[in-house]
This record gives structure tokens, sequence and C-alpha cells, in this order.
């Protein structure tokens, strides 16, 4: 409440003379949170608030410049205050992809994120953002085995496991860092996308943990979303359509589909290991349960792509344990349902 009255002092001073109603608009995973003011003209102003001991508002006003310069739809800064870690943004509505895909409008929004992605991709460049490095990717890769497996699980892995999951590692490390390089959102996805009408979509939101890496990621991001699935073919049929547009905007993609697939899966692969880790690390260290509702489409995702690829089999054989499940002739089954 403290910070609430500092945001109101703060807005009463920069509109003096009009009111304005606060309200809450949303909260991310972070520390970071959105309060939504409504002027009594009717017209709305998000506020960003992100407490300096524990957020750092200089890499989103980074990322914000760079994605807005290669015309992507990001909010427009329109007042800061660093020191006291708020800023004053336009508002982009609440109608999250999320909330607003359909049956009959998912073809056109994703394409719209298609579109800006490949924008955004386009005026990449080393040096701008941090690199998305081998020592970034195997941190993300350890929340997989401290948190999900051991932590939410309570597995002990024998020494033979770790070993196979150390050399799985290094293969998914060496098919993500043999990519091209681009700009990468890093959560590119449909909680992270907004439908606006009369006006270009998607708008774009935190984008602040942006990093130059792996040109698949985004897209990874984008189609194997951890909130919202959709039929493989369908999906499949999206990435090929991205795979045309980048080829011929000149992005450094495959010339071989086939090529550029196999390494979106791989890269998936290292993002699912990351996101379960995260999303367990969330409720048991921070108290935050309500990702734990979206581990078994991640889990999913996961246990597909380790069945298409054989040297990903240990990982398939740890998923297996979590969900109790056996392999016999060839087949999986359910220990719970024998």
């Amino acid at each position: 409440m403290e910070r609430q009255e500092q945001i109101r002092t703060w807005l009463a001073a920069m509109w003096p003379g009009h009111g304005f109603t606060l309200a809450p608009a949303s909260a991310d995973a972070s520390f970071r949170r959105y309060f939504r003011a409504r002027l009594n003209d009717g017209t709305t102003r998000i506020v960003m608030d992100a407490p300096p001991a524990n957020e750092d508002c200089r890499p989103w006003l980074h990322v914000q410049q760079l994605f807005r310069a290669a015309g992507a739809h990001v909010p427009e800064v329109l007042a800061q205050d660093l020191g006291r870690g708020f800023l004053l943004l336009s508002d982009l509505g609440d109608a999250t992809y999320l909330q607003a895909l359909d049956a009959d409008n998912a073809a056109p929004l994703y394409a719209d994120a298609v579109a800006a992605l490949v924008k955004i991709q386009l005026a990449s460049r080393p040096g701008a953002l941090p690199e998305y490095d081998a020592a970034l990717l195997r941190r993300e890769l350890d929340l997989f085995p401290e948190w999900f497996l051991a932590k939410h699980h309570g597995m002990v892995l024998s020494d033979s496991e770790r070993q196979a999951l150390e050399a799985v590692f290094g293969r998914i490390l060496a098919v993500n860092l043999a990519e091209p390089k681009v700009f990468v959102h890093r959560d590119y996805h449909s909680r992270n996308l907004m439908r606006i009408d009369g006006v270009g979509n998607p708008g774009i939101i935190d984008f602040q943990d942006a990093v130059y890496g792996p040109l698949s990621y985004d897209m990874v991001s984008l189609l194997k979303d951890a909130y919202v699935e959709w039929d493989e073919d369908l999906a499949l049929d999206w990435l090929v359509r991205y795979w045309e547009q980048a080829r011929k905007a000149g992005l450094p993609v495959a010339a071989d589909f086939g090529e550029f697939f196999r390494d979106y899966e791989w890269m998936g692969v290292q993002r699912h290991l990351k996101v379960l880790g995260i999303f367990a690390r969330l409720y048991h260290r921070d108290g935050k349960d309500g990702y734990l509702k979206d581990l078994p489409l991640v889990a999913r995702y996961l246990r597909k792509a380790c069945e298409r690829y054989g040297e990903l089999s240990p990982l398939r054989k740890l998923l297996d344990r979590v969900e109790d499940k056996i392999t016999v002739l060839g087949y999986t089954l359910d220990q719970r349902d024998l």
C-alpha cells in the first residue's frame, strides 16, 4: 500500500487538477506489478511498479527502444522515475492473446505475431542485448533437475542418471548454440501479446529479459505455449509460414525446413526443461501456485520431442519416473493402470 500511495502522489504531481483512479492491471512472475490509471476524461495509462531493490527498469527501457525502432508495437514511455522504479506507459488494453484467441481469429492473430517477430529479428545486431550464451542456457537447464525433479518430485538421481542427463544437456546446448543469432524476446507467447482493435497487432509486453540468441527460440515460445495448446498440424503450418516469411525477408534460417524444424524442436526441449524448473521454483520458493496447472502441458511438449529423437531418451526415462510409467515391449504404460 505504501508504494501505491507513492504512485498516487507521483501521478497527482504530473496531473495537477485532474482526478484519476488507480486499480491493479496485472502482475507477473517477478516483483514487478502494473496499475491502470484512469483519468476523469476516460483516458487510461499504465503504471509499472518495479521496486528498485528487486527490479531494474533500465533493461526494459533499452529493449523498448530497440523493439520500437524495429517497428514493433510496444508501450510508449510517457514518464519515468527510475529512482523509485516507476514508469508511466501508454495502455495497450487488457485483451491478451490468451483471452482473445478462438478458432476463428487464431490464424490472423498468429500471422500478425509472426510478422511482428520477423521485424524484430531483422533489426538484430550483436552487442545490443546480452548474449544468450552457453552459461545462461546451461543455468536454465539446471533448473529442471534442481527444482522440478528434486524439489517438486523428490527424485534422487543415480550416478548413471546424472551422467546421462549431463550428456543430454551437452547435446542440447550444441544444437542451440549452432543456430544463427537474433534478438530474442524470450517469452513471446499468448500472455505477453495483446490484441488491440483498430491498431497493428500484437501489442508486445514483458520484454525486459530479451537477449541475443538462437533464431528459433521465440517461435518455440509462440507455438509451444505453456498456456494454450494447438493441434500439432496447425502449429506446424504456422511454423512453415514463419520459415517462408523469414527466408523471404533475408533472415538466416536454414534453407532446408527439416533442418530448421530440428533446431526448433531441440530449442523447445531447452525451453521446456527451463519452464518446468521455473514453474516448480515459483511454487516452492515463491509461494506462487498458479503455474502448477500448466506443468502437464509443458511436460507433454517435452515428452513428444523426446519420443521423436532417440538421443533424448534419458529425458524420456526421467519423465517416465515422474509420471510413474514403465516401458514394456516398446510401449509406455502407466503403472497406476496395471
